[in-house]
């Protein structure tokens, strides 16, 4: 079943985000398997919010909430709040999947 984690970074971590980014990088290139989507939150600006948002496949919440904590952003004390939510795959990639 696909999850949503939505994260929330702590207020003035941008740096400890910048220094801890290539890390979280190798770990989601490590888990590409499980990556349905994943990407930064943005303003409409471009800037970064300070925060991110996961949709990831796999069969359980506890598995959802494993993922996360072994994200080096989560292990480095980035995250202010986190967030988990099952998602139905309504449309995906431009085709109806229910």
């Amino acid at each position: 079943m696909p999850y949503v984690i939505e994260t929330w970074d702590k207020i003035d971590h941008q740096p400890l985000r910048k220094k801890l980014r290539q890390e979280h990088l190798n770990y989601l290139n490590q888990n590409l398997k499980l990556l349905l989507s994943c990407g930064a939150k943005l303003d409409d600006h471009g800037q970064d919010l300070g925060g991110g948002v996961y949709i990831i496949d796999v069969d359980t919440r506890e598995a959802a909430q494993k993922f996360i904590e072994q994200d080096p952003f989560f292990i480095g004390g980035l995250f202010q709040k986190i967030k988990i939510d099952g998602w139905r795959k309504a449309y995906f990639d431009g085709k109806f999947c229910l």
